[in-house]
């Protein structure tokens, strides 16, 4: 069956209701077409409702198959053609785009992390809740995590045979489980595909970057009478990524918008001036480091070194001098305005990942008889990234350099000795080094399921069944390359010369144990020898085993007949077993009985053998944990009104009672209702429900993850080790969800009219969060004597400064908003016009989202309209398409509000009220919105084949700046193009 409006654009995205509808009025719609007559009155997605002949559909929101039945929760379908319009090299890149989903993880994003596990991790988020709280599902089952937080990677899913997605935008935690609390997103498969296709694309940016290539096959056959059925798909894919172009503010291969934007903070005890405690800069200058080497205090403060380590007068920008006391006037520390802005490393992270994408699949199925089928499905998928988070290792002024160091200039020891000194303090951003650090996570699954679905009378009446097994394992290994010891390299810059007149490691048991001698003063070449010494050929590795077991048996059918309607139910059981193990390797972890040392990483005296903590980044520690699920659920479907002037209605309700191994019983529910009034086209929905998520692996078992970071604390940038920490002790969140919603589907006086609003309110206790490092540092300095155990600041020796971050189970986050959304489609033949020409808009408003730590000494944060995060006050996306039997032409364009820095600021220029650490003061708290427009088209020049292009982003709008305390990225790549104008073309084939 095939609906008029199968061409829509490019990412058309309609409510479920409308697809059920459809499948009711199939036949209706099949004529329209046939006919050329008016525009049908079917939003374009309907025709991958699976309607049947019995006019019973199933949709994701709900477990319920049953004719006639209206479900309450919003969910927003997308087609296999409308993703494949969308011509993206992954479907995640197209339906992140969706307006409900905001801080999806992809190939942009955490770019900047070596330890965060989620790089190049594809996952999807709705609601800005994080992948965490949304449910990803392959035809509505569970996949394995694809990291030790259980998100699972879209880009090792089938994508080629994806003929449908479920986007759920409300609570389904009472129809599919737990970590569905911002919803769902079910990638729907075609089972019963006939025939072979094919997909290869390739494209570019305008700065002739992140060069890109799709090869995509698929296959589907019947044998035996049509009882078996084989269908199967490879894929691969390559993104080569946008590298860093090293120090600087120089973006790379021509992009001109970065500039250093960074926050200029004052110390806040010197805010009762009335003037702000923050301002916005560009072109920020770090005071604390230079590209090869910087004396940051004492009388030669503000030396300089360059080529063959020639001294120089360091230009620090603002008219910046050094006092000779660390500080610098006319700066704020850390930064002063221009000046010598070659060692600034903010641009120097990769602007997107080379991403590699292998994905395997098929699907057996074999018809016992008529009525009972069973099948085998196997899914692998390998997807490695390569990035690099920042060039050098930028040592913050935390640095000691001996007068008696052989490779200072003879001036710079003359002067040592003129103003009786023995030491200064240093800073460097480390551009000598040959290599900058490079890190390669790659994921590969093996996922294997076993099920069995079918009919079968009872009572009277026909039931479906469904039951399968599942068994993944995603195997995730972190490799990093080019990454330094924090001792060797302070062991090996401490040089001397020795007895025989040679340069070498001033401690013994340095060079007993193999020492080098590093120059950092000026730009020297690093030796080979050297280099091998302090940043050895094994790096840091993590190595990760997740593995997934289910087992989960669903019946659902129409129990009787009342006189509104069938009374249908779904009920149905589930087992889950959910275990990683996780180790790293032994200078990161430590040597302990699970992991002792080798050949490989050798033992050194100068090495923390215990616990570790010894590469500059990427400390990976040793975990493992396990825990296992029961829970069962039963959902009914109630018709209460049938009348020809009231209309119709129905309440839809759900109960699931879920046992955890490590927290216990916890019960999620929902009760909605939907009612298709008398007035013509008007129906109203609604549904509240109790939602949970359970705490992951990573959260209840995770062992220290320790990670550089600076912070600012009495005045100075310090830099700590922050130290993360599991907590097994956490519980299950509670969330409750209330959406209520008006449709207006199809009314007598506009058939091609479609429109609808749905309010939502999602409220989360027991939030399982944790302070940022800084935040704990500011609470300590407020008085938090609490917070201060979980720190120590101040330390001579760098590396003793330290902040623990632990998960706990006190914050809250509410958030509200609602979602508009609206088609119109017309029949141009009455314009003497070929073709179809459809509208289509999708609109979500953030009115609010509140975060609550739950600490005292803290108040909630509002995060609608912080554009530094992932939910801006508005989010569209709208597309105008032409579509004929030869060729289509789509123009869309996606939209982000202006925003602010953060809603906890006060603007001020002048008289300004004295900053608190709840609410400091700033100069200009606007950050820009974002105007994209995008063009594709399609030529079918066979009955085969179709060429197709497409251009992001024609107009090639920069990001907005985006400040940070540190300079550590500059730009927010989970909310705007940080790529630029993309040039996309292919051709599919379909025997």
């Amino acid at each position: 069956m095939r609906l008029a409006v199968a061409s829509a654009c490019s990412w058309i995205a309609v409510s479920a209701a409308h697809a059920q509808q459809a499948a009711a009025s199939a036949a209706d719609a099949q004529q329209a077409d046939a006919q050329s007559a008016a525009p049908a009155a079917t939003p374009a997605a309907a025709t991958e409702a699976e309607a049947k002949v019995d006019n019973v559909v199933t949709v994701s929101g709900s477990r319920i198959s049953a004719r006639g039945f209206t479900q309450p929760t919003p969910t927003t379908v997308l087609s296999a053609d409308d993703l494949a319009k969308n011509a993206k090299p992954n479907l995640f890149n197209a339906i992140a785009e969706l307006p409900a989903l905001q801080g999806s993880t992809g190939r942009t994003t955490s770019t900047n992390s070596t330890s965060s596990g989620i790089q190049g991790l594809s996952s999807l988020s709705l609601r800005g809740l994080g992948p965490i709280r949304t449910l990803t599902l392959l035809d509505g089952q569970r996949v394995v995590g694809a990291n030790v937080t259980g998100v699972t990677d879209v880009s090792q899913f089938p994508q080629l045979l994806v003929k449908r997605v479920d986007v759920v935008t409300g609570g389904a935690s009472a129809s599919y489980g737990s970590d569905a609390i911002g919803g769902a997103v079910n990638f729907i498969t075609d089972k019963k595909f006939e025939g072979f296709k094919f997909n290869v694309e390739g494209g570019q940016t305008t700065y002739r970057d992140d060069k890109n290539g799709t090869l995509q096959a698929a296959f589907g056959k019947a044998f035996m009478d049509d009882r078996l059925h084989v269908t199967g798909s490879v894929e691969y894919g390559r993104e080569k990524g946008i590298e860093s172009p090293g120090f600087g503010e120089v973006g790379p291969n021509g992009r001109t918008w970065y500039q250093n934007p960074a926050y200029q903070i004052r110390p806040l005890a010197q805010t009762n001036d009335g003037k702000p405690q923050y301002t916005v800069i560009s072109h920020a200058q770090q005071y604390q480091y230079a590209k090869y080497g910087l004396i940051t205090n004492g009388p030669l403060q503000g030396t300089a070194f360059g080529a063959n380590g020639e001294p120089y007068k360091f230009n620090y920008g603002s008219n910046g001098v050094p006092t000779g006391t660390g500080a610098v006037s006319g700066c704020v520390n850390p930064f002063c305005v221009g000046g010598d802005l070659s060692g600034s490393v903010g641009a120097g992270t990769n602007l997107a990942m080379d991403l590699t994408r292998q994905v395997a699949y098929t699907r057996v199925g074999f018809d016992i008889n008529p009525d009972h089928e069973i099948y085998f499905t196997a899914n692998f998928g390998k997807v490695k990234s390569v990035f690099s988070p920042n060039p050098g290792a930028a040592k913050n002024a935390n640095l000691t350099i001996q007068c008696s160091n052989p490779y200072l200039p003879a001036s710079i020891a003359a002067a040592c000795a003129a103003n009786n000194i023995t030491s200064f303090q240093y800073g460097t951003a480390n551009a000598e080094f040959p290599e900058n650090i490079n890190v390669h996570p790659t994921r590969k699954m093996q996922r294997l399921v076993i099920g069995a679905d079918g009919r079968f009378p009872a009572f009277g009446k026909e039931w479906s069944y469904d039951a399968y097994a599942e068994r993944g394992v995603n195997f995730t290994d972190i490799i990093v390359h080019d990454m330094t010891l924090n001792a060797r390299y302070n062991a090996a810059i401490d040089a001397v010369k020795l007895a025989d007149g040679t340069i070498g490691c001033r401690s013994d048991a340095a060079r007993a144990s193999g020492c080098v001698p590093l120059n950092i003063i000026g730009n020297v070449p690093v030796s080979a020898a050297t280099w091998n010494y302090i940043a050895p050929q094994n790096g840091p590795q993590q190595h990760t085993r997740m593995q997934q077991d289910v087992g989960s048996f669903n019946v659902n059918g129409e129990a009787f007949d009342s006189w509104a309607g069938p009374v249908a139910l779904a009920t149905g059981a589930e087992w889950r077993r959910e275990s990683y193990r996780v180790s790293g390797d032994t200078y990161g972890n430590g040597v302990t009985a699970d992991t002792p040392n080798s050949a490989a990483y050798p033992a050194d005296p100068l090495l923390n053998s215990t616990v570790g903590n010894n590469w500059y980044a990427g400390n990976y520690h040793n975990a493992s944990g396990t825990y296992n699920v029961k829970e069962a659920y039963l959902e009914l479907n109630v018709p209460v009104l049938k009348s020809a002037t009231w209309g119709e209605a129905n309440i839809n309700m759900a109960d699931r009672h879920t046992q955890y191994s490590t927290s216990g019983h916890v019960e999620s529910w929902k009760l909605g209702a939907s009612w298709k009034t008398g007035i013509d086209g008007l129906r109203l929905r609604a549904v509240t429900s109790k939602d949970v998520r359970a705490p992951n692996l990573s959260e209840l078992y995770a062992a220290a993850v320790v990670v550089n970071n600076v912070v600012q604390y009495q005045g100075n940038t310090v830099t700590i080790q922050q130290r993360t920490v599991g907590n097994t002790k956490l519980r299950p969140e509670i969330a409750r969800n209330n959406i209520f919603g008006v449709v207006l589907d199809r009314p007598s006086w506009a058939p091609g009219f479609s429109a609808s609003i749905d309010y939502f309110d999602i409220k989360v206790n027991g939030v399982i969060s944790s302070l940022s490092a800084q935040q704990e540092v500011d609470l300590c300095v407020a008085g938090n004597k609490e917070i201060c155990g979980a720190m120590s600041l101040g330390n001579a020796v760098a590396t003793n400064n330290y902040v623990t971050v632990q998960a706990f189970n006190l914050a809250s986050l509410h958030s509200k908003g609602y979602d508009l959304e609206g088609s119109y489609r017309m029949n141009l033949k009455d314009w003497n016009l070929p073709g179809r020409f459809t509208v289509r808009a999708l609109v979500t408003r953030n009115i609010s989202f509140l975060t609550d730590p739950g600490v005292v000494g803290t108040i909630p944060s509002e995060g609608a309209g912080n554009n530094l995060g992932n939910t801006p006050r508005w989010k569209g996306l709208a597309s105008q398409s032409w579509d004929t039997d030869k060729y289509s032409l789509t123009l869309s364009q996606r939209w982000i509000s202006s925003g602010k820095y953060s809603n906890e600021f006060i603007e001020c220029q002048t008289n300004c009220p004295v900053s608190t650490v709840i609410h400091p003061t700033i100069y200009n708290n606007h950050m820009k919105g974002a105007f994209y427009v995008d063009l594709g088209g399609t030529w079918k020049f066979s009955d085969k084949a179709t060429a197709f292009f497409k251009v992001d982003n024609i107009g090639n709008v920069d990001p907005a700046p985006a400040p940070q305390a540190n300079l550590s990225f500059g730009i927010n790549p989970a909310l705007y193009d940080v790529i630029g104008r993309v040039y996309r073309a292919g051709l599919r084939y379909n025997f």
